[in-house]
């Protein structure tokens, strides 16, 4: 796509001189044994220039023709705004119907679609299907703008990437740069290229775009074949004149090509459904090299709520037989196969899992799910300053929200309805109701608006019940603000066992109370004594101790804090509560505030450089986690250090080391204690990184010592 970063000059040309060089050798080579054989002198040089422009022309004139340059009207949705642009990539004609394949990411967010053939004809197409996950799209020409007979619309056909070898030649055509055709030649250096994290054996979820994952079932073609953005979506060529690849990652004298065998099932499926049916069942897989197990893969995460975790499969089980077939994934290249076979099974099949746990076998019988997209549909609310995005299962997940329901927040423009609201929405807000109505989905939330703004008169102000964090707020929005309106900002809020929000004099009026401001419950926090008395979310706080509270504004957001800061702990107070338009008092006795991340305790290790701290009430209340999660968070981990190179990552939650539980900073530093004592090769992290489970082996690389020291670390001076 022409927004790649094109490719240095100096490297990549003395790299294709060396690759040229090679095969004029091999063709000579050829030709004189050719002659040989007839009986006839050795090839003079101007026939081996000769023989060698014949092999590439040859090639390339069973390609070249079905290239087309695809130009592409984009729309994308940031800064609460709808934005128009341009791309360019390329891609190949693949069937009479006028079928062409590229990538995914050339069409991503295409409105509109324009192809350019070879003969310099420009006609429209339509977009059949995407398929981000391995970065493909097909679309498809209007063959009825086209000015020559259908019969002469050249295609090209794929050939068998399996049958690739490392250092077999190939061309990497395409339109760099926006320009005309071209052609490039380099060698295969990696058939099965898969990108992993550093030392850490994980595959690397490539994401698109933010939130798009990529690759899941790719092990690209590695070449040196020279590749500019806007040669994107272009086919690699082996010299047979077959596309055995689609070029989509490229630079530095270095690319990278998804399988034609893969991209071949890829198109079927989207000319077919309009997309690629797959099973999901809620795993993910790491090889088995640095774990110390001789067969089998090993069960890295499990999806909460999944096909997996219902019959009863675990991170850490290391599954070794799938459907009677015995599996064994030594390397990361082996994952994407096995994601792929896991993948091509029926939606609502049976998949039948052998595995091992604790040195026991068991078996389990996995009903598969299908497979739903990463990311939603979007669009922008411009009146109103918005852009908004669908909710997808993956995103329910991430963002730990508890259903589907509502729209999503992308993005705000500044001094826009929304950003002056009060108080504001924000990226990662979560639209629940709008006047009470409930919003289902990101089409009904649309729907709404269209009412809302073909309505006259425009209502003053809109009542929007929002998420943000776990916490239920509401706010008022204006349809159409006044010009240069400057509203107060929200200021942070102060903890008391209950986090509040001002309802000042115009949120009143609109609740129907205009004489009762005060302060609303956005969330009462467990295990707190708030939570054992009887507060509730949306319970408005109007005067403590008989002392009326009446916010003039966002900037005294910590009002209600400051009159409470003057009381002493285990002081009762009586707080005025309104609730569903009837006044009550409610005594809540006071306590200490907890302890926040920036006090908690912490430990740092120097040999393993990393630093970790206790878990806090807040870390669990922002985190979801409830008393039975124990373990530290890592707070800092050195990149270059033995933990940062087994993969250990900020904000994991180290649950266990070894055969140890971690219940907190006490029982990791005995862990940790015993691990110098030891002094193993391998040290199994088990960690929690946002909803999933992850096994970091970290190989330490124990300095030698000498007896008196050995003994000394083991505390016998």
């Amino acid at each position: 796509m022409q927004q790649a970063a094109p490719n240095r000059a100096n490297g990549p040309h003395r790299i294709i001189r060396a690759t040229l060089a090679t095969f004029v050798v091999f063709v000579a080579a050829v030709l004189a044994d050719a002659r040989t054989a007839a009986g006839q002198d050795a090839a003079a040089p101007e026939q081996l220039r000769e023989g060698l422009r014949q092999v590439i022309q040859s090639a390339r004139d069973k390609v070249f023709p079905a290239l087309v340059n695809i130009h592409v009207v984009t729309v994308n949705y940031w800064d609460g705004k709808e934005h128009k642009d341009s791309a360019v990539g390329s891609g190949t004609i693949i069937s009479a119907d006028g079928y062409v394949i590229t990538n995914q990411h050339v069409t991503d967010n295409g409105k509109k679609f324009r192809c350019t053939l070879a003969d310099k004809q420009e006609l429209p197409a339509k977009l059949i299907g995407e398929d981000p996950l391995t970065d493909l799209a097909v679309l498809q020409l209007d063959l009825s703008k086209l000015k020559t007979p259908r019969d002469q619309l050249p295609v090209a056909v794929f050939g068998n990437s399996d049958d690739l070898r490392v250092g077999d030649y190939v061309m990497a055509m395409g339109s760099p740069l926006a320009l005309s055709r071209s052609v490039t030649l380099g060698i295969v250096s990696n058939t099965q290229r898969v990108f992993a994290g550093g030392d850490d054996d994980d595959l690397e979820e490539m994401e698109l775009e933010t939130g798009q994952r990529t690759g899941l079932f790719t092990r690209w073609i590695q070449h040196d074949a020279l590749i500019h953005p806007g040669n994107s979506g272009g086919p690699l060529v082996n010299l047979k004149g077959e596309i055995i690849g689609i070029n989509e990652l490229g630079g530095n004298a270095i690319g990278f090509a998804i399988p034609c065998n893969l991209a071949r099932s890829v198109v079927d499926a989207l000319i077919k459904h309009g997309e690629v049916p797959r099973s999901w069942i809620g795993l993910s897989f790491k090889p088995i090299e640095k774990t110390g197990f001789d067969n089998g893969v090993l069960v890295n995460s499990v999806v909460d709520g999944s096909p997996a975790a219902k019959a009863g499969v675990k991170a850490g089980d290391v599954i070794t037989v799938i459907d009677g077939r015995p599996v064994t994934v030594r390397f990361a290249e082996e994952v994407p196969p096995l994601m792929k076979n896991l993948a091509d099974v029926a939606i609502g099949a049976t998949v039948k899992l052998a595995y091992e746990r604790d040195g026991k076998s068991s078996e389990a019988a996995v009903l598969t799910e299908k497979l739903t997209k990463d990311r939603g549909e979007e669009t922008a609310l411009r009146a109103w300053g918005i852009t908004i995005e669908e909710i997808t299962d993956r995103m329910a997940r991430e963002y730990r929200l508890d259903s589907r329901d509502g729209a999503f927040v992308g993005s705000i423009r500044s001094g826009g309805p929304a950003q002056v609201a009060e108080p504001p929405l924000s990226y990662g807000d979560v639209i629940r109701k709008i006047d009470g109505r409930p919003i289902r989905d990101l089409a009904d939330l649309v729907n709404r608006y269209r009412q809302i703004m073909d309505s006259k008169p425009l209502p003053e102000y809109l009542l929007i019940e929002f998420d943000r964090g776990g916490k239920n707020h509401i706010t008022l929005l204006k349809p159409k603000p006044e010009e240069d309106e400057d509203p107060p900002r929200e200021v942070p809020k102060a903890w008391i066992g209950v986090a509040t929000q001002p309802v000042i004099d115009k949120l009143a009026k609109q609740l129907g109370h205009p004489d009762q401001l005060g302060y609303r419950i956005t969330r009462v926090y467990p295990r707190s004594r708030a939570a054992r008395s009887d507060l509730k979310v949306g319970d408005i706080i109007t005067a403590l101790n008989g002392q009326p509270l009446r916010p003039r504004g966002m900037q005294d957001a910590g009002l209600f804090a400051r009159q409470l800061r003057k009381l002493e702990i285990d002081d009762e107070a009586k707080l005025s509560v309104l609730r569903d338009g009837k006044s009550t008092d409610i005594t809540v006795k006071l306590e200490r505030t907890r302890i926040s991340p920036q006090e908690a305790r912490r430990d740092r290790n120097r040999d393993f450089e990393m630093t970790v701290r206790e878990i806090t009430f807040f870390d669990r209340d922002d985190n979801r986690w409830d008393e039975n999660v124990k373990g530290v968070i890592v707070e800092q981990v050195e990149s270059a250090g033995w933990a940062g190179l087994g993969g250990i990552q900020p904000d994991d939650l180290i649950i266990r080391i070894n055969d140890r539980q971690i219940q907190g900073l006490k029982s990791y530093r005995r862990a940790m204690e015993q691990v110098t004592r030891d002094q193993p090769r391998r040290v199994v992290f088990v960690v929690l990184r946002g909803v999933q489970t992850r096994f970091q082996f970290v190989e330490p690389d124990w300095k030698p010592q000498l007896g008196n020291e050995a003994e000394k670390s083991n505390g016998k001076e």
